[in-house]
């Protein structure tokens, strides 16, 4: 079967998000959607996550203030959060061949929407890139171990000279579904 879908993953701290985000503005020509996340800090200490989509939308994701049921680590997860806006991103339907979802991770896989958005995309045409945790079960280890999804680990040594050949790699799959070329 021919991969048509990219994972990254890596230990914590090895630029798999700035990897994502470099590959998104480099196809920008292919006009791709998702979203990535970033770190919330205060005083230089992490205090949860924010998620940003590629069209400018924000949300929370995750925060160490923030109460209720589902919690990783310190940080207590928005779910209801997360799930209004993968919805408002409508990433299965808009018209994007190439989407980027930063992360297939614990805290994101809490939301049963974000779950049914993900095998949505990996059924569909489009290309998906997407981050995953390197350890997990569950839905993580499903989506690692579909046989359309490439796997690319990120470390500090290759993060770098990635771009170059994943940008390549994914500008092959979406020019086959018909998308426009560079």
């Amino acid at each position: 079967m021919r991969k048509r879908h990219l994972l990254l993953t890596g230990l914590p701290g090895t630029g798999k998000t700035t990897l994502l985000v470099k590959l998104a503005r480099r196809l920008a020509d292919l006009h791709p959607a998702g979203f990535y996340t970033e770190e919330i800090r205060e005083s230089g200490v992490r205090l949860g996550f924010k998620l940003a989509s590629l069209d400018g939308r924000e949300g929370i994701l995750a925060h160490v203030d923030m109460r209720g049921s589902f919690r990783v680590g310190r940080y207590g997860v928005d779910v209801r959060g997360l799930d209004t806006f993968v919805a408002d991103l409508d990433l299965g339907e808009c018209p994007a061949s190439v989407v980027f979802i930063d992360e297939i991770g614990k805290m994101e896989c809490l939301s049963t929407r974000f779950v049914e958005l993900m095998r949505t995309l990996l059924g569909s045409r489009k290309t998906v890139v997407a981050t995953v945790a390197l350890k997990g079960s569950g839905f993580i280890a499903e989506v690692k171990g579909r046989p359309d999804c490439e796997i690319r680990e990120v470390t500090i040594g290759n993060r770098d000279r990635l771009a170059d050949e994943l940008a390549q790699w994914i500008y092959e799959r979406a020019e086959r579904q018909g998308s426009p070329g560079r």
